[in-house]
């Protein structure tokens, strides 16, 4: 495993994370505000491909520039990543919001993609929100006030411990073993609520319209796996999956907003199986160079 800093043109400094060889496949954690929290996704995908893990600008180990949080600047990030490393094409992958991202940057860039794997994102449109936030007060149930005290409030190192496990617990069908997989996302890195803000405030504007028709301009395969438990509902994708020329989608029926961590098998298999058919049989056909 190799650990790298990637500059950017406006001063931020990109903490990158390599492992495996082989094609290259990035991950984009979600958030937005978060940090990297794929090692087991990665472990398992090490023998398949190199795996390139990276912070976005201002979370985790990652420093912030002078430009402001934006999608676009995201995805610039991105590809700056990838010209350090030397790739000219790579898949790209994301969680959460991390797909939303991953999807941008196919737009912005489908000629350096061989594919797009979009796990556990919300689709087209913002439809959704009031089908979660109905979905995490039910699940929260008599720790929904408690939940909501902290949300409203700065919080101690403890509470912020809390108010993390809290938002998480609910991602997980298994709800007692819900504290042992949030644990596996937490970090000691304060979440980046301003750019959390800023890119939340960008994507409540984005057009359903504008959305679908960039969609429509996709040609790269496209994976789209989702839980069925997860509580952003799985039809919220439905839009995206119609929208998108080749995209196949897969709900696993065992496993909620983290499936490589709930249903590993069930997760793998078909992500293994795509990501073999884009590559080829000659897994080093694309090696990453340098």
């Amino acid at each position: 495993m190799a650990e790298l800093r990637v500059p950017t043109d406006d001063g931020a400094s990109l903490s990158v994370t390599i492992s495996g060889e082989g094609p290259a496949l990035v991950l984009c954690h979600g958030g937005p505000g978060l940090w990297d929290y794929f090692d087991d996704l990665a472990h398992e995908l090490e023998d398949l491909v190199t795996v390139v893990r990276w912070d976005q600008r201002g979370c985790g180990r990652s420093t912030d520039g002078k430009e402001p949080h934006s999608v676009a600047r995201y995805v610039e990030d991105l590809d700056t990543v990838r010209a350090t490393l030397d790739l000219d094409r790579w898949i790209v992958g994301g969680h959460s919001w991390g797909a939303a991202l991953a999807l941008q940057y196919v737009f912005a860039h489908a000629d350096r993609a061989d594919a797009l794997v979009y796990v556990s994102g919300t689709g087209i449109g913002q439809k959704w929100h009031d089908a979660f936030r109905d979905e995490r007060r039910r699940r929260l149930g008599d720790d929904f006030d408690r939940w909501l005290g902290l949300a409203r409030r700065d919080r101690n190192g403890d509470e912020e411990r809390e108010y993390r496990l809290l938002s998480w617990s609910i991602d997980f069908v298994d709800r007692p073993r819900s504290g042992e997989l949030a644990g596996k996302l937490d970090r000691p890195f304060a979440i980046n609520q301003e750019a959390n803000r800023q890119i939340c405030e960008e994507m409540s504007a984005w057009a359903e319209e504008d959305l679908v028709a960039k969609c429509g301009r996709v040609t790269v395969p496209a994976l789209v796996l989702h839980g069925a438990h997860d509580p952003r509902p799985a039809w919220a994708v439905d839009s995206l999956v119609n929208a998108l020329p080749n995209a196949e989608a897969l709900v696993l029926v065992n496993a909620g907003h983290t499936p490589w961590l709930e249903a590993p098998e069930s997760f793998s298999a078909p992500l293994r199986s795509f990501i073999r058919r884009r590559v080829g049989p000659d897994l080093n056909a694309q090696p990453m160079r340098g």
